[in-house]
């Protein structure tokens, strides 16, 4: 019995070295071009995706400030003292509103918002504090549950306006609440105020026992921009006492 012969293979078969070779190169040369590729895209995507997050978390914190604004009351310390509980300044404005939120009780609350600095850099931090009527409401108040609004590049600066229009930098000891607040928002490092700059109305200027007086001097003398105190009923009483002009 005769054994057979293996076959031997056929030389067209499989890969040459050479060839292996070849097409490791080739991939080599398309991975480096995509390599390259990527990396001149891969930080402008970067850079304009870390923008749009910015200017969403921007627009989310200038509408928490403008709806605690807008929600400000006129609420005195203590029954001895006729002056609002509120205070602003630049960097800080410190207000009483409703309580609101999940798991909150019902009633008020001193709430702040100012610029504080920590590791990353300066913040604009909202922290809150029940309210409780004494002689030093907001020296005793403990404020927590801090919640940062803003931080770098982003600055806020606050003013204040009066019914007259006229802006300050500082509202303090005032007879009563501003009638409009100003959130200037600057590029840190550029100084440069930014488009997204807003300001709100604040709804209550006056004690709600106002609405139930004819006129405003039982409510108090009222303070103007100025410092200085003015009374609007006298002033509506002068103005119907000059003589009319003739036609």
């Amino acid at each position: 019995m005769s054994g057979k012969r293996p076959r031997q293979a056929s030389g067209s078969a499989g890969f040459t070295l050479v060839e292996a070779l070849v097409a490791t190169a080739l991939m080599g040369v398309v991975l480096s071009a995509l390599a390259t590729v990527t990396a001149q895209w891969l930080p402008n995507w970067n850079r304009g995706f870390a923008r749009v997050q910015r200017s969403e978390l921007l627009d989310v914190a200038l509408e928490r400030m403008v709806a605690d604004l807008a929600a400000a009351e006129f609420i005195t310390p203590n029954r001895e003292t006729r002056r609002p509980l509120f205070e602003g300044s630049e960097l800080s404005v410190t207000f009483v509103r409703s309580a609101l939120g999940p798991n909150t009780p019902p009633g008020l609350e001193i709430v702040r918002m100012a610029e504080t600095a920590d590791r990353q850099g300066p913040a604009l931090v909202r922290t809150k504090a029940p309210f409780a009527p004494s002689a030093a409401a907001l020296a005793e108040a403990h404020l927590a549950d801090p919640v940062v609004l803003l931080r770098s590049p982003y600055r806020t600066v606050f003013s204040y306006a009066a019914e007259d229009g006229v802006w300050k930098n500082t509202w303090l000891e005032a007879r009563q609440l501003p009638s409009a607040v100003r959130l200037i928002v600057r590029d840190a490092a550029t100084d440069r105020t930014l488009s997204i700059s807003t300001a709100t109305v604040v709804h209550v200027q006056l004690p709600a026992e106002c609405v139930r007086k004819d006129r405003v001097r039982e409510c108090g003398r009222l303070q103007r921009p100025d410092g200085a105190t003015s009374d609007p009923s006298q002033a509506s009483a002068d103005a119907d006492a000059r003589p009319s002009p003739r036609p």
